[in-house]
């Protein structure tokens, strides 16, 4: 890889004021990913504060129910805050105090990098500014009130779809402002260099806990690994230590809408290369180079773009990329409720929802699910419906 560069993706595509702050960041990031006392201190948070590692459940009755491969879910729905987005949270905030940065900001569409980012800054003691879409207000009341009560801001976005893009517009904008004192804690894999390396190395500590425990439940690596792409942290933390493993298939799981005819979220399957917040990837744009406006029932997967790696993961073959439809969410939403017990995270209802396609596949396989996060934010969205 090309500094900041997955083949032809990533980069770095910002204005002048950030370059900096970026090269700040990269150069205390690359020196302190070693060091031992940094990550004790990490591992430390990850075990007594997080509740690391997260469980790797064997989900008997819904194997019975598809009649296909043994399907496992890696728990990360268990992590305090309900999701993934602690692990890059914890880390980034670190580094900001490492940067003698007292103010952090971060934009948020489900909301749960929201929670995240203002529960360990509480935790640390930092300011904190969270900037959501008016739609996703709506739509993530329960996590609107966690991040209030937690001590943060939320500051509402009412341009564009007042979704996703357009909060990490904001957020772009503030730190534009305030970069001095501020650190932008991006919530995905995406953005430009070094962010989509640092969320997905912050991340893979899914796909290395995976890693030890299937050879301790099953005695042999995964067959495949599953997992929801938005701007694709989670997915991307999970497939990370696996992808020399060439004999572990690697799935990633895109918002297709409401059918066909809709736009949908699915922009490795959808989109063209084009650039958006600061790298070059597969963006969904119209002939104009215009950004569209895309559609989940998903607010964490409602995003016009794909962390740089997964769009190369995907030119070269190494990872495939798949639409999931809303109702196929919603379904496979109530199916793992009534089946296992766990209420998942509309995103992670997504790949769930996969499943359905692997009834053919040998029974001796072991398919993972990355159980992303938790669907408590998500059931006044499904009461509405």
């Amino acid at each position: 890889m090309n500094k900041g560069y997955y083949g032809k993706f990533g980069g770095i595509f910002i204005p002048e004021t950030l370059s900096f702050a970026l090269r700040e960041l990269d150069t205390l990031y690359q020196d302190i990913k070693n060091d031992t006392t940094f990550n004790n201190e990490l591992q430390d948070i990850y075990i007594h504060y997080v509740g690391r590692p997260s469980p790797l459940y064997f989900a008997e009755k819904y194997t019975e129910n598809i009649g296909g491969p043994k399907i496992w879910f890696k728990r990360e729905d268990l992590n305090h805050t309900g999701a993934h987005k602690i692990n890059n949270t914890v880390g980034q905030a670190l580094l900001a105090k490492k940067l003698g940065k007292k103010r952090i900001i971060a934009e948020t569409g489900a909301g749960q990098h929201g929670v995240a980012t203002a529960t360990i800054c509480a935790k640390l003691g930092l300011e904190c500014v969270i900037y959501m879409g008016e739609t996703d207000i709506q739509r993530q009341e329960l996590n609107v009130f966690k991040i209030n009560t937690l001590g943060a801001k939320v500051v509402p976005v009412s341009s564009g779809t007042a979704t996703l893009k357009d909060a990490l517009n904001e957020s772009i904008r503030d730190w534009v402002t305030n970069v001095e004192n501020t650190h932008y804690i991006i919530g995905s894999v995406t953005g430009p260099h070094p962010y989509p390396e640092i969320v997905r190395d912050f991340n893979s500590i899914s796909g290395k806990e995976l890693k030890d425990q299937s050879i301790e439940r099953f005695e042999k690596l995964p067959d495949m690994v599953i997992a929801c792409v938005g701007g694709g942290s989670n997915a991307m933390g999970v497939f990370a230590p696996f992808v020399d493993d060439l004999n572990v298939e690697l799935v990633g799981i895109e918002a297709g809408g409401v059918s066909d005819s809709d736009i949908g979220s699915a922009s490795i399957n959808d989109g063209s290369i084009g650039v958006l917040h600061g790298a070059k990837t597969m963006i969904l744009q119209n002939n104009s180079g215009e950004i569209l406006e895309t559609s989940s029932i998903s607010a964490g997967l409602d995003y016009p773009g794909v962390g740089p790696e997964h769009a190369y993961l995907a030119d070269i073959d190494r990872a495939k990329y798949k639409k999931v439809f809303d109702s196929q969410a919603l379904d496979a939403f109530y199916k793992v409720s009534r089946l296992e017990g766990i209420i998942p995270a509309l995103e992670t209802a997504h790949a769930i929802a996969y499943l359905e396609e692997l009834s053919d596949i040998n029974k001796d396989k072991n398919v993972v699910v990355n159980m992303s996060g938790r669907g408590d934010k998500d059931l006044y969205s499904v009461m509405s419906l």
